[in-house]
């Protein structure tokens, strides 16, 4: 016979709730990690089929999906997208980190397939965008240009936008841009792309830290280019010889890689080996930085939240994150405090470290939540 609970007993569980809610979240993210093709999550191959296996999400059944692999003219370049074929689900807007990272098919794990319309998007001259690492009308105002006629051209009146590290970057400037569009925000491994982050992690900061690390990428540079190594390496990714050009952007991927994960990750590491993932990666995370974000002002970001306040949204942050650490994170909660903001205390800056995904796949359901409400 079941006992009739009363109202203490009621109110007692519901607080248990959220307790019970992010530990299922946890456990399907870490479960996803080992389940993904017998790998490691993000060290996958580029996507080109259809929906890769995912775990169990939270009692859905995994589903098999016809995914669209399609490319799109946007203004000069050729951007590779995919997306699921539910159009009856909401969409969301993947914006990959770099920028030049691209997009690859574990990062769908952060959403429900059921739920979600997933979109990823590759960024021009990443991933398999064409041409290949290229810096030609490549800025930010070019993206937020394509990731509208993309919308648009699938004809999604509104979206949610998810990015993390430079994603989150273009994430609040693209929402900023077009908030009438946005129907929510997740953002991780918060950049605002100030002069004091890239200082930070490219001219000696985050070298008191990583100086093992930071040894591999300063030595490329003799001691007389060393007053400003952002533009001693934009001057080596863009030189004539392709192997001047090969061998910066190697140091300069793996230094970011073996600084991403609270606990290093040699799959991750091993990315700066590939050359034609590390030339891009390099020379357009180069371009960016030198040019300022081609931002009119350092705090460009943080002056036009109020553009954005009213939109729900939630901060991932990681403790320990090296390549962007938490004072920016802080500086946009102080500026934005509306939005939910989550510190994991034992994580560094990977969306692929168990606690931030975890954070991740809680921030989404959130987002479903309220989509539902509505």
């Amino acid at each position: 016979m079941r006992i009739k609970e009363n109202s203490q007993d009621k109110l007692r569980r519901y607080i248990r709730a959220p307790k019970r809610f992010l530990r299922k979240a946890r456990d399907f993210y870490v479960e996803s990690l080992v389940n993904f093709d017998g790998r490691v999550a993000g060290v996958g191959k580029v996507m080109g089929g259809p929906h890769p296996p995912l775990a169990k999400h939270f009692g859905s059944r995994p589903r098999k999906s016809k995914d669209k692999d399609e490319l799109m003219e946007l203004f000069g370049s050729i951007s590779r997208w995919n997306i699921g074929s539910k159009e009856e689900t909401d969409p969301v807007v993947f914006l990959h980190g770099g920028p030049g990272g691209g997009t690859s098919p574990s990062n769908r794990r952060f959403f429900d397939p059921e739920f979600y319309r997933i979109i990823l998007f590759d960024q021009r001259g990443a991933g398999k965008s064409t041409p290949h690492a290229c810096l030609l009308e490549n800025t930010t105002w070019d993206l937020i240009e394509d990731i509208e006629k993309l919308r648009g051209h699938l004809e999604i009146p509104e979206w949610q936008v998810f990015g993390g590290s430079w994603g989150s970057t273009l994430a609040l400037a693209y929402s900023q841009s077009h908030p009438d569009k946005v129907t929510g925000i997740v953002l991780r491994g918060i950049f605002l792309l100030r002069k004091k982050e890239i200082d930070w992690f490219y001219e000696g900061g985050a070298a008191a830290i990583f100086p093992d690390a930071w040894e591999l990428f300063k030595d490329l540079i003799p001691e007389n280019e060393r007053g400003c190594f952002i533009e001693a390496y934009h001057k080596r990714l863009n030189s004539d010889d392709n192997e001047t050009q090969f061998a910066a952007a190697r140091a300069w991927t793996k230094w970011e890689m073996m600084t991403a994960h609270l606990l290093p990750s040699e799959e991750t590491i091993k990315r700066g080996d590939d050359d034609n993932f590390s030339l891009a990666f390099a020379r357009i995370e180069n371009h960016y930085f030198v040019n300022k974000g081609f931002f009119p002002s350092d705090s460009y970001l943080l002056d036009n939240i109020e553009k954005i306040r009213h939109i729900n949204a939630v901060i991932v942050q990681g403790r320990y994150d090296v390549c962007c650490p938490m004072m920016s994170a802080w500086d946009l909660h102080k500026a934005w405090p509306q939005a939910d903001f989550k510190v994991v205390p034992d994580a560094g800056h990977s969306a692929n470290e168990p606690g931030i995904g975890a954070e991740l796949v809680a921030a989404n359901e959130k987002m479903k939540n309220i989509i539902n409400r509505n």
